[in-house]
């Protein structure tokens, strides 16, 4: 099966089930998008084959099971194993130490879940293939140089 060009790879990643169909049906409504959602990181690291343009990870992911990964644990995996993928965080609470503490394990931003939340995740991954896309152009220019 080919893989759709223009469709983004989207992985979603939360265990407030709810949360996560609701955020799926949003990115679904927008066609271009490809969209796998999982309940946990241990999930997520075990599909990471399917190589997602995006990640969208919650930070509290051990809220149901205790023993689950954390979102920042998740990070530090996902980023351990292929440091390219994007990663945005998503947590309930805005705590700027939070914040702090994603971007410093290599997130890509933070968003706070609140009514605006699916719109600022828009915004992000649409800020990140405009980088992907100027990072392309100027390496296709260099190696002409």
């Amino acid at each position: 099966m080919m893989k759709n060009e223009n469709k983004i790879k989207l992985f979603l990643v939360d265990d407030d089930a709810l949360f996560l169909k609701s955020l799926e049906i949003e990115f679904l409504q927008h066609a271009d998008f490809d969209v796998e959602t999982y309940i946990s990181g241990e999930l997520c690291i075990e599909h990471l084959s399917h190589n997602p343009d995006v990640i969208i990870l919650d930070y509290h992911l051990d809220g149901i099971n205790k023993n689950a990964m954390n979102g920042l644990e998740t990070l530090v995996e996902i980023k351990a194993i292929n440091s390219k993928i994007p990663v945005i965080m998503l947590s309930s609470q805005d705590k700027i130490d939070v914040a702090v503490n994603c971007m410093h394990h290599n997130a890509f931003d933070y968003v706070v879940k609140s009514e605006t939340a699916f719109m600022r995740l828009q915004n992000i991954i649409d800020t990140i293939f405009h980088f992907q896309k100027m990072e392309k152009e100027l390496n296709w220019y260099m190696d002409r140089m």
